[in-house]
């Protein structure tokens, strides 16, 4: 590796100063060098020595000012405040804080910036005030000469906009008051901000004048683009022969005027005319030839991935080493794939990717939505959410039962009141009265939290100091809303956001060892043996905007001010400077194209690899496919504990065995297995879309009471009687839903909206099973009904050669007597079905087969098989009631070989009884193991997916290979 800059600035100062350096002020841009030149100044002296003190320029510059920094939301207000005192003085009504607060940063921002550049406020605040009036005075002209006349104002469109230009107008005229009333109440408070510290400086209005005096020599090291301020005073300086410079730089970019890279420092040298105390730059980059390893990832987040592995195969503990985001977003997913490192992380933790944040700013969500629907209920999500956070610490046994309780209910709301569990955020759903409880209530909830992490034995100090920053700036919105007109809660929560989004924490560990991790701009002056930079794509390295302005490209050209380009001058120095000294090169950028991504690796980078002589090694992440083997399939062995439990359960505890347990057999062996012998329970939750199985509850649950009356009657009765029951229906299902919600419901006001959509289905279903009974039978005698009585009946099977016997059993929805429109009496067993049944089969072959083609056919014989054994009643019609289809296709079981009917049925009865038997001998066969059924089809809302798809997967993949 080239020798460090730093380390050059350390040997250049031992030859000029001596031992004595307690009388030189070092100032950086920021802190971070600090630490290094320290390290290195010991290195080159090697022995103890008076130090010289260090600033960074913005505590180099507070020197000269006793005045205290104002906090930004303290200028917010006071400009607020000022604002609205010279819109009362011109006879204008007072704008809000919500009008005010978008254009208040924007205004702030250009204070700043005019300041910095030295700017006549009055001059350019007049020439924006003229030419804005010429664009609303020249609306008539052609579009060409429409199109001359923006060259003067850039930021507003001439058509249709005049009642804005208008206001804007004023406030142009405006302005120029604004800034000078705004720095006479700060300094009347005696506060400051640096742009005011850096222009009194030039105009000599500093109340210490005289404050470098107590420095012989003031080094400023590694600066490159400077303000017309900074400029100013360091051109006084260094012709003062207080100051020297070092410039770090490479003549690779610094000679050639076409290289933006050396843009600022070309600028610095040659014509503000600062000397480099280094004397002319090497030309490194131009005559290196070394690899530069770059990496096309296929999304944003596989970037940390792919350096994870680099990482991994590489032992560089002798080495130092950087990684460098140029995209600072990738910093918590880079923390989340680092290996075994030690980092020390700059840049900051920020609270918006925080725990901390997600509590908070749920907590926000929540009362927003309480305010603005004025209503005292909240969504099941939100308490999910607030159930399963970490940091609200409620209980295991809590979580589980409110989600059961949620489940059972299907409660898609729940009022505030009915919220009755511990947590560590006990005030988290306490409704807010006034919107000037908001932020007070906000800090409660901080204070919680404070409390809550600082319980445990080693409080994580991050999350401390994240907390302690957030409370600091509501302390401070606290202060200025109290100066102002009450604000709306939902604009109060806007501006929280706003303000505490920049809050951010150090993970600061050793500078000197292990990873370093900063972003592109921290890196200035530093220099490590390995760098690797993450997030080099086009508009990201350089970024493609600039911060909001008024102040449009043509004026900002004119006067000097900083333009797009100059951030990509910028930039470009900052990417470039790596090329100069690190020796292990590694660049990433997210190659997939999508809404956020070109998919295309910086300009920078092409530049480089166009013109000079490094070799750039591309490489292209490829995901690998990898196909399951037979290990991943899962395969259960009817041995040992699961054999036992089995024999015990069915065989000795006779386990009665399901219509719906033995078609979930035929889908699925596994999943069988799963319900059934593991018990593996479904989970509780809730849809959104009302659940089809409590819907056939419903329905079944009201047809019973419907038909209760006419049971045990010796006589039939006559099926137009069922007419009187549907004045009755609404009723019942409203009645019937509110008992499996778990709720009291008397009337459709009751129902929520799901609620409502089942009710209407329902009734349908129901009107449509009493409509085809009235059309088709003149009579009706109902035998049995609805768990009247458990059917349970024995029977026999082979286990390893010995008899035994299991025990089948039935819910019945419905055994009756009809009598025909030509007088015939049908003896029939009823099932009703609410879904995708149907009584159509193709083979009955197909039916009496794994997997079968219908589920339906095979439970209603089951159930006719059960009552017809235990009653001894025979020549039962299996009957299927599927209301989507019943009028078109009847209720009669048919296929391409008839009707299931008559003697057909008879023969067909006597199959399914032998076919039974084959499968309950297969099920309890030891030699037979439960696996799932590759041809079953899997439903998305199906709970145990996840244990059987990979067998779905691994068939898939056996045929494909």
């Amino acid at each position: 590796m080239q020798t460090a800059f730093l380390k050059l600035v350390a040997a250049d100062i031992q030859q000029r100063f001596g031992n004595d350096l307690s009388e030189i002020a070092i100032v950086f841009n920021n802190k971070r060098p600090i630490t290094y030149l320290k390290k290195h100044l010991a290195d080159v002296y090697g022995q103890a020595i008076w130090s010289p003190q260090f600033f960074t320029i913005q505590e180099f510059f507070k020197l000269s000012t006793n005045d205290a920094e104002a906090s930004p939301l303290g200028q917010f207000f006071q400009l607020f405040k000022i604002h609205n005192e010279l819109l009362a003085a011109e006879g204008k009504e007072p704008e809000t804080l919500e009008e005010f607060y978008p254009i208040a940063e924007i205004i702030l921002s250009d204070f700043g910036q005019l300041d910095y550049d030295l700017v006549p406020i009055d001059q350019i605040y007049m020439e924006l005030y003229d030419n804005t009036k010429i664009d609303i005075a020249f609306q008539h002209l052609t579009q060409e000469q429409q199109g001359f006349i923006r060259q003067f104002w850039q930021s507003f469109s001439i058509a249709g906009h005049s009642g804005v230009q208008e206001r804007f107008l004023q406030l142009w005229k405006r302005l120029p008051i604004l800034y000078t009333r705004f720095k006479e109440t700060l300094k009347a408070a005696g506060q400051t901000n640096y742009p005011t510290i850096y222009r009194d400086l030039v105009e000599s209005k500093a109340t210490l004048q005289d404050f470098t005096s107590s420095f012989k020599q003031i080094l400023f090291v590694g600066f490159n683009a400077l303000n017309r301020a900074e400029a100013k005073l360091f051109r006084q300086w260094q012709e003062e022969g207080k100051a020297l410079f070092y410039f770090d730089a490479d003549s690779y970019y610094l000679d050639d005027n076409m290289q933006e890279a050396g843009l600022f420092i070309r600028r610095n040298i040659f014509q503000t005319g600062l000397v480099n105390a280094l004397g002319s730059s090497p030309n490194i980059i131009g005559n290196r030839t070394s690899t530069v390893n770059l990496y096309a990832s296929t999304g944003k987040i596989s970037q940390t991935k792919l350096l994870y592995d680099i990482l991994e195969k590489q032992n560089n503990k002798e080495q130092t080493s950087a990684i460098l985001l140029a995209d600072e977003n990738l910093l918590v997913p880079l923390l989340q794939s680092l290996p075994d490192v030690n980092p020390n992380i700059t840049t900051g933790y920020p609270l918006t990717q925080s725990p901390i944040y997600g509590i908070l700013d749920l907590w926000m969500e929540v009362h927003l939505e309480i305010s603005q629907l004025k209503r005292n209920k909240i969504s099941y999500q939100t308490i999910e959410t607030f159930i399963n956070h970490p940091l609200t610490q409620v209980s295991l046994e809590d979580k589980l039962q409110i989600q059961k309780e949620i489940a059972d209910k299907q409660l898609f709301e729940i009022a505030l009141e009915e919220l009755h569990f511990k947590s560590s955020l006990p005030q988290f759903f306490v409704p807010i009265v006034h919107a000037a409880q908001l932020i007070p209530s906000l800090i409660t909830i901080v204070d919680d939290l404070l409390h809550s992490i600082s319980a445990h034995e080693r409080i994580r100090q991050i999350d401390n100091n994240l907390l302690i920053e957030t409370k600091k700036t509501l302390n401070q919105l606290l202060l200025g809303f109290e100066t102002v007109a009450p604000l709306s809660i939902s604009f109060q929560i806007g501006l929280i956001k706003k303000a505490i989004s920049p809050i951010n924490s150090a993970i600061e560990g050793n500078p000197l060892e292990g990873i370093q991790i900063m972003g592109l701009l921290e890196s200035r002056c530093l220099n490590f043996d390995n760098v690797y930079i993450l997030g080099a794509n086009e508009g990201i390295l350089p970024k493609t905007s600039n911060s909001p302005t008024f102040i449009p490209n043509s004026l900002r050209r004119a006067y000097g001010l900083p333009i797009l380009e100059n951030q990509d001058a910028l930039s470009a120095y900052l990417f470039y400077r790596h090329f100069q000294y690190s020796e292990g090169i590694h660049i990433f950028y997210n190659g997939l194209v999508d809404e956020s991504s070109t998919g295309e690796e910086s300009r920078f980078i092409k530049q480089l690899e166009f013109e000079s002589k490094f070799n750039f090694e591309r490489k292209i992440q490829q995901q690998t496919i990898q196909f399951a083997d037979r290990t991943t399939e899962i395969i259960i062995e009817k041995q040992g504990e699961v054999w036992e439990k089995m024999y015990q359960d069915f065989i000795v505890d006779q386990k009665r065995i399901s219509a719906t347990a033995l078609t979930t057999y035929l889908q699925s062996p596994l999943q069988f297995f799963l319900k059934h012998i593991a018990n593996i329970k479904e989970p509780p939750s809730i849809s959104q879309e009302f659940e089809m199985n409590k819907l056939g509850t419903v329905i079944h649950n009201v047809m019973e009471k419907i038909f209760l009356p006419f049971k045990d009657q010796k006589d039939f009765t006559a099926t137009n009687i069922l007419q009187q029951q549907f004045n009755q229906i609404e009723s019942f299902v409203i009645r019937e839903i509110g008992y499996q919600y778990q709720v009291e419901l008397n009337s459709t006001g009751d129902l929520n909206s799901l609620q409502r959509i089942m009710l209407k289905i329902a009734c349908e279903y129901i009107k449509m099973y009493l409509e085809y009974d009235i059309a088709n039978y003149k009579a009706i005698r109902i035998i049995e009904l609805e768990n009247d009585t458990d059917y349970t009946l024995p029977f026999p099977i082979s286990v390893n050669g010995k008899e035994e016997q299991v025990t089948l059993y039935g819910i019945i929805d419905r055994v009756d007597e009809v009598v025909t429109h030509d007088d015939r009496i049908i003896s029939r067993i009823v099932d009703y079905k609410t879904g995708g049944d149907s009584v159509i089969f193709r083979e009955i072959d197909q039916v009496f087969a794994p997997n079968t083609e219908n589920k339906a056919l095979i439970q209603t014989l089951f159930y006719a098989y059960v009552f017809e054994q235990k009653t001894g009643r025979k020549q039962l019609e299996p009957h299927l009631y599927v209301a989507r289809k019943m009028r078109e296709e009847g209720t009669l079981f048919n296929g391409k070989e008839g009707v299931l009917t008559a003697d057909f049925l008879a023969f067909q009865k006597e199959n399914f009884v032998g076919f039974l038997g084959n499968i309950l001998s297969e099920i309890f066969n030891p030699e037979i193991p439960f696996r799932h059924n590759p041809d079953a089809t899997i439903y998305p809302s199906d709970p145990y997916t996840l244990f059987y798809r990979e067998a779905s997967k691994w068939a898939e993949n056996e045929e494909s290979v």
